[in-house]
């Protein structure tokens, strides 16, 4: 009789993610292990069913991102919208393609029109990998227009892509040739321009659209910090066994984290924001090789993009070691903590940004001069408008704007002396309410260094 344990599972069973719920998954992807589209692993479902949160409907979720964008495209007069930037691409498409690699070398490009036709121009062996995606009418190759890859001759592939451009914008722009540009490459732009299309600033129209996050996207960042939060908590787990012993690095726990987002179908991480030690202060040293001693400070920026592709931007600082931390430590910590709550008692919709910058919480004298780079700032697929500067790099009429429902926002706080050998690092990632806000943010502050 043969062994159960050895028999060959029918290639049916071997491509299903969980045979037993259909065709698609709880967020509408395809329960399909060999799919395209990439996603969340078994691992992410799994602990999001023990926590009982509700997953997006993908489908649900790329209509309103595709609508919200056309509507911008609209409301400015423009004939449409030509994105660069993979995370735009990201957000308009929801399709990946080495987004890393991507955004040094930009070779795909994504035109959105205004009757909300979508074309996308994809690496040339690759097109297949947004056709999951029935709002991308078109999957095209040619808007790599980099030296690298098209030498001395990129003015004629410019010439060939900006004619095809112009081209949509007749069948589907209205014959409006005044479009937004979010990135381009020099040769592009003016080929763009000798095509006698007006080229306008497209940052501008792609932040603002991103800005407001509709229901499912908050579903799928639901999601995201609840994998990031394990992932930093198995992270924190292996820091405290291991640097009593004197045999760890800083980039050996960072290791932890990208380790545990990746198995999560998390995608990357944006910063090495992680120190230990007196390696904290000045922060925006990046983690290395330091090894990491017992009874010190560890403080770390997540920057971390995870699951469908959301951005879980949180911070966090831990003692690691048997006696307590120094008083000057806890009290910074506690000042830290009263920073970033205080100020996020301050949100809800309607209020200025700019009214914002100058009623918040203010940080010590000491810690005046290494204070963060701002109170706080967006997040969504990356980090995104709007920034809330500190009263003293506020810039009157730069965000001149009021808070809106469904607006995520990072607050932060960065308690660090000068000339100290230490720093607090502190964020909480905050969604605007229609009455208020809430904290996604779950993760817990270190006792020790609260003075708990």
């Amino acid at each position: 009789m043969l062994d159960k344990v050895n028999t060959p599972r029918s290639y049916s069973a071997q491509r299903k993610i969980d045979p037993t719920r259909g065709d698609t998954l709880a967020d509408g992807s395809s329960n399909n292990d060999d799919r395209i589209e990439i996603g969340p692993t078994q691992l992410a479902f799994s602990e999001w069913a023990d926590a009982g949160l509700t997953l997006p409907n993908l489908q649900a979720m790329r209509e309103f991102r595709w609508k919200r964008l056309t509507q911008h495209i609209v409301d400015r007069g423009y004939g449409g919208m030509l994105m660069f930037d993979p995370l735009n691409i990201r957000y308009s498409t929801d399709s990946t393609n080495m987004q890393l690699w991507n955004t040094h070398n930009m070779f795909r490009a994504v035109l959105l029109c205004a009757d909300g036709y979508m074309v996308i121009w994809d690496y040339k062996n690759s097109p297949f990998l947004s056709t999951f995606n029935p709002l991308v009418r078109e999957q095209r190759s040619g808007a790599d227009l980099f030296y690298f890859d098209r030498g001395d001759k990129v003015d004629v592939a410019a010439d060939v892509f900006s004619n095809e451009v112009r081209i949509l914008l007749e069948e589907h722009g209205g014959n409006n040739q005044r479009i937004g540009v979010d990135k381009i490459m020099l040769h592009g732009l003016r080929a763009l321009e000798a095509q006698n299309i007006e080229v306008m600033p497209g940052e501008e129209l792609t932040e603002k659209c991103r800005s407001v996050k509709g229901p499912d996207e908050i579903l799928a960042m639901r999601c995201a910090v609840h994998a990031c939060e394990t992932a930093v908590g198995a992270m924190e787990t292996y820091a405290r066994n291991n640097i009593p012993a004197g045999q760890v690095s800083e980039d050996d726990i960072w290791a932890v984290l990208h380790a545990e987002n990746i198995r999560r179908g998390g995608e990357w991480i944006e910063t090495r924001l992680l120190a230990t030690g007196p390696r904290t202060n000045p922060w925006f040293q990046e983690c290395g090789q330091r090894i990491a001693q017992n009874n010190e400070i560890i403080s770390f920026d997540t920057d971390l993009v995870g699951s469908y592709g959301i951005c879980v931007d949180m911070s966090r600082s831990w003692w690691v070691g048997d006696e307590a931390p120094p008083a000057e430590m806890v009290s910074a910590m506690q000042h830290g903590h009263e920073h970033i709550m205080t100020n996020m008692e301050l949100l809800k919709p309607g209020l200025n940004i700019q009214e914002l910058c100058k009623t918040a919480h203010k940080l010590e004298p000491q810690y005046q001069k290494q204070k963060y780079g701002c109170l706080m700032h967006g997040v969504g697929l990356c980090d995104e408008w709007p920034l809330v500067a500190y009263p003293d790099k506020m810039v009157d009429g730069a965000y001149d704007y009021e808070l809106e429902a469904g607006m995520v926002l990072c607050v932060e706080a960065l308690v660090s002396p000068e000339g100290g050998d230490f720093s607090i690092k502190l964020e909480d990632q905050v969604l605007i309410t229609e009455d208020g806000y809430e904290n996604l943010s779950t993760y817990p502050f270190d006792d020790k260094l609260m003075g708990r």
